[in-house]
């Protein structure tokens, strides 16, 4: 006679419980290995390890579920459907959800910006405070906190300006068509000249650009460390103006010139 325990035969149970505790050692196991592999995986965000972990542990349970089920007598093919229509319906009710996950998994991995950098996203500017699974925040320079969705910032262009160790700062200045073109140069090297933080090396570049309705326009550009781009613009700018009114160089603006003719 054969015990039994409901509709199961006791020997079957006893077979499951054998399977589910061979399923946990096999699962201990394979979780060390999963460990080990990401301790080597020096490369890789801490965030971004602790999702892959996360992962393997839930995909081992389901198939833990599946397995002891089986041993059980139960039909395992309709477990595997209800768990994946489960799924679509789970993943088309959190879609915007998973978009931001694997939106954040894919810029922990090619790492197009990291915390510290001084980043335009997304139409927001900022210097990068987090990266996270699901939102990125920023720092704006007048101190607000940016929280921009991860597929928003995958789905658009990212300009970062920390990336580079030198950038260049890009400017125009305007003088009368009566200035001299060599004293106007002369006049903005002098002025680029009283920047220590403006950099020799790629050399300045003044040239005349454009003849514009009422004014001669300049264009300047120098070089300067990254963390000094606004010292130097702002710097330039006041330095520009003083360096004109010591060399007596005109600047001017756009106006017209109105003549009235008498005909009498």
């Amino acid at each position: 006679m054969t015990a039994s325990i409901g509709p199961m035969a006791l020997t079957t149970v006893l077979g499951a419980v054998l399977t589910f505790l061979v399923c946990l050692i096999a699962m201990k196991l394979l979780m060390k290995l999963v460990d080990k592999l990401l301790e080597r995986a020096t490369k890789l965000d801490g965030t971004l390890k602790g999702f892959i972990r996360s992962a393997a542990k839930i995909l081992l349970w389901l198939l833990t579920v599946i397995i002891v089920a089986g041993a059980l007598g139960i039909p395992t093919s309709s477990m595997v459907a209800l768990i994946s229509i489960a799924g679509l319906a789970l993943s088309l009710s959190v879609q915007n959800i998973l978009s931001n996950l694997f939106s954040g998994l894919t810029l922990l991995v090619t790492k197009p910006f990291q915390a510290g950098d001084y980043v335009e996203v997304a139409g927001k500017a900022g210097i990068v405070k987090t990266v996270g699974l699901f939102y990125t925040q920023l720092d704006s320079l007048d101190n607000v906190a940016i929280s921009i969705p991860n597929s928003d910032i995958c789905g658009s262009s990212v300009n970062n300006y920390s990336h580079e160790p030198l950038r260049r700062v890009d400017m125009t200045f305007c003088t009368s068509y009566d200035a001299a073109t060599e004293d106007v140069k002369a006049a903005i090297m002098d002025a680029i000249g009283k920047d220590e933080k403006i950099l020799m090396d790629p050399a300045p570049f003044v040239r005349l650009g454009e003849y514009k309705e009422s004014v001669v326009q300049y264009i300047v550009r120098v070089w300067c460390k990254g963390a000094d781009y606004w010292d130097v613009h702002f710097n330039l700018n006041e330095n520009v103006r003083e360096s004109f009114k010591e060399k007596g160089v005109p600047m001017s603006y756009a106006h017209v010139n109105v003549h009235v003719i008498d005909k009498k």
